[in-house]
């Protein structure tokens, strides 16, 4: 008897293989100056068009479930994000994300568009596009340098978490600049309708619906756990508490014509917020506004094992959202021709133009943020998943073209070279980074002074 293997079953031995091996070798590769994305997209080329042949993906044909693939990425990992920061949001902390996300990224963009125009010879809105595509830092391969726990305060995590859930969505605005310029997308006499609709709308109205939606179904959450406290929802409930969220808010954006990234970003935010006001101590009450029940509040342990299993199940979406985008990107590698002038873009990118957005953006931060977090935001400045997403955005609404071929083959190596420069980096960097806080954290509790010693009464 012939068995013959085809090429589907090899796909899912090798991706099921894959899993498996670095689920077991987890702990040994987060000794090593190695992320798990370097291994995706190495295997992501063994099985392209340049090793094995059995994933063939093109850039412009494939451009519609390229797209798709990397929205849903995208939108979990915002998600998660989201929850992630716990901090108030009228803590002075919240000014360095938001000058990440808006004041670096819009010097970024500059920079980058004047290098498209000047020296890539691209069109002005294929340059304003490509610092647009290349502007946001990635959610998803930068989770080892953002927050680990919602409990975290660390500035540094706390910058790059932030600002990597906020300039997926207010890089959006520029994009559709970029596209309004090559007669892509109507900006309106004056852009007047780039300004009303696609910046002032489309941001507030996304963070709007996003944190109202979320916050809805937050309250939704603990009043029926507290009206029903016996029969309490298992771990699947709450999962499809979370995919539920995340669909009807990306959703209800996209119909009001915001922006879902920043909805769904708000989102996770505002049910986050959950678990740290149901752990607050109750108010003190008296006799008379007492409840006639015990059942009056939810239990704040079931509201914390809720929102840690929320957590848990989306960070394990992200993941396998992560290896099935890699793998398309290093599948994608074989599609097209590295241009001379990447070796001196990419370089220019991560050494000069990320380094000199971050200390511009910063200005006026310097309480918040000292001198070793801001050397270590100027490199962290990782792309990824959220520019292949704008790239395929671009070519899904008409980018074509030699400035597309360009665009693309730009995008791909700044990606690639994200993964493998900061792949390598990222270990090294934040232990010394860590043993550095621990070592300040010991010093200053040393200089501490005591308390005073209480004398006993006479």
């Amino acid at each position: 008897m012939d068995f013959a293997v085809d090429d589907a079953t090899l796909v899912f031995l090798v991706i099921g293989a894959l899993l498996l091996v670095m689920t077991f070798s987890a702990a040994f590769i987060a000794r090593l100056p190695l992320s798990a994305a370097m291994l995706y997209l190495l295997v992501g080329v063994g099985i392209g068009p340049a090793g094995l042949e059995l994933l063939s993906l093109h850039p412009f044909e494939d451009a519609a479930l390229l797209e798709r693939l990397t929205e849903v990425a995208v939108i979990i990992s915002l998600f998660v994000a989201g929850m992630k920061l716990d901090i108030p949001l009228r803590d002075r902390r919240w000014r360095v994300p938001l000058q990440l996300a808006t004041l670096s990224m819009l010097v970024t963009v500059g920079l980058v568009a004047a290098l498209g125009y000047y020296a890539l010879g691209l069109s002005l809105g294929a340059a304003v596009l490509l610092g647009a595509i290349l502007a946001p830092t990635d959610p998803v391969l930068a989770s080892d340098v953002q927050v680990t726990n919602a409990g975290d305060r660390d500035c540094l995590r706390f910058g790059l978490t932030g600002e990597g859930g906020l300039n997926d969505g207010t890089a959006f605005p520029l994009v559709m600049l970029g596209l309004g310029l090559l007669q892509l997308h109507d900006l309106g006499p004056g852009a007047w309708r780039w300004w009303a609709v696609d910046v002032l709308w489309a941001t507030l109205g996304g963070l709007g619906i996003g944190y109202g939606l979320g916050a809805v179904v937050g309250v939704g959450v603990q009043r029926l756990r507290r009206r029903h406290p016996v029969s309490k929802p298992g771990p699947e409930t709450d999962e499809f508490i979370a995919l539920g969220l995340i669909a009807l808010v990306y959703g209800v954006a996209l119909l009001c014509q915001s922006y879902g990234f920043l909805a769904v970003f708000a989102a996770g935010l505002a049910l986050g917020r959950m678990e740290r006001t149901a752990g607050q101590p109750p108010q003190e009450v008296t006799a008379a506004s007492a409840p006639a029940t015990t059942a009056a509040t939810p239990d704040p342990a079931d509201v914390r094992g809720m929102m840690r299993a929320v957590q848990r199940f989306n960070a394990q979406l992200e993941r396998f959202a992560e290896v099935a985008v890699v793998l398309a990107v290093g599948a994608l590698l074989a599609t097209v021709t590295l241009p001379a002038a990447a070796w001196w873009f990419v370089p220019f990118l991560f050494g000069l133009i990320r380094p000199l957005s971050i200390y511009l953006g910063l200005l006026g931060a310097g309480p918040l943020v000292d001198r070793t977090q801001r050397r270590l935001m100027g490199w962290f400045g990782i792309r990824g998943i959220g520019s292949v997403y704008y790239l395929m955005y671009a070519i899904s609404h008409g980018l074509a073209g030699p400035d597309a071929q360009l665009l693309v083959s730009l995008t791909l190596a700044v990606v690639v070279a994200s993964v493998v420069a900061h792949g390598i980096s990222v270990t090294p960097l934040m232990r010394r980074y860590e043993s550095k806080r621990r070592r300040l954290q010991v010093w200053r509790s040393s200089r501490r002074p005591a308390p005073p010693k209480r004398l006993p009464p006479r």
